[in-house]
């Protein structure tokens, strides 16, 4: 058996190994990639089970994962397991006794404040971590584990409130926009909409009504896969997408002369057609688009 020092190191090399891998795909991971997962020092170790919903690997003494099936929504944009106003996730413990089976490892990472890994899962052989939350409280009645998002320490127990905005923020940051962006780019088939770039570490999820605006939503049609200079043209307004799915660039950047990056680009893109998601129900909604248009238009 690995010392605690020996098993905490392990465990760092795992969640660095997790994103790397995660980075590399586009913010998500498939069944088949966490259950054949090895790590870079060529240990195989499988980060989720495929039988249950925690993972508990012999060589440590507290769970590495768990599993949240999320709501089951294709475009539902929360996961109701968490409460708006704590932030915090309910993770119903296993059949049997709290200190028996699958229970006595979650319970020990509870007991030690050891970090764990949450696998948000929105959509099926979809799963996106959120790495790492903390096992801060257990609800005997319920038969629930209490699991905190934030990795800032704030609070060791259910019973320390926390400011809300400071709350959701949290949720969103580390929660609603990966899930946002794994949605977004797994219905894009992982490739920019724009100009079709390939590269799932240079994709982003552009949203088309700001998430700012109470009405935007972490919908996959209120979003387009974008490579990183194409997002950032979109949320300048350099670059529109009428709600017929063509893309316009700027006046002010077509007459300019900057080079091959703004020619080949930019420029190039002008009158081009959207690559759209092969599902109707991912297409960007057109009501959205049309409002937008009208501001890189106006």
């Amino acid at each position: 058996m690995l010392s605690s020092e020996q098993q905490a190191l392990l465990r760092l090399e795992i969640f660095a190994d997790l994103e790397a891998l995660i980075d590399s795909r586009g913010g998500f991971a498939s069944r088949d990639e966490l259950t054949s997962f090895v790590m870079k020092n060529g240990l195989r170790m499988p980060l989720i089970d495929t039988g249950r919903g925690i993972r508990n690997p012999q060589e440590f003494d507290a769970t590495l994962a768990i599993v949240s099936a999320s709501d089951g929504g294709r475009n539902n944009p929360y996961d109701d397991a968490i409460d708006r106003e704590t932030g915090l996730l309910r993770y119903s413990w296993a059949k049997g006794p709290l200190d028996a089976g699958d229970n006595r490892k979650l319970l020990a990472a509870l007991q030690t404040g050891t970090p764990i890994i949450l696998f948000e899962k929105p959509l099926p052989n979809l799963y996106v971590p959120v790495l790492p939350v903390y096992v801060i409280d257990v609800d005997i009645e319920r038969r629930h584990f209490i699991i905190d998002l934030d990795d800032s320490r704030l609070r060791t127990g259910r019973e320390v409130p926390l400011d809300k905005s400071y709350v959701a923020r949290v949720v969103k940051q580390r929660v609603h926009q990966p899930m946002f962006r794994a949605r977004v780019l797994n219905a894009y088939n992982k490739r920019c909409a724009v100009c079709t770039l390939r590269y799932p570490e240079l994709l982003d999820a552009a949203h088309i009504i700001s998430d700012n605006d109470e009405r935007g939503l972490p919908i996959v049609t209120n979003g387009m896969a974008m490579c990183k200079i194409h997002h950032a043209a979109y949320d300048q307004d350099f670059l529109g997408v009428s709600p017929d799915y063509i893309v316009y660039i700027n006046e002010r950047l077509l007459a300019d002369r900057d080079g091959p990056m703004l020619q080949f680009g930019l420029q190039a893109m002008n009158g081009k057609s959207l690559e759209l998601p092969s599902r109707r129900d991912d297409r960007p909604d057109r009501d959205y688009l049309a409002e937008r248009f009208a501001r890189f238009a106006s």
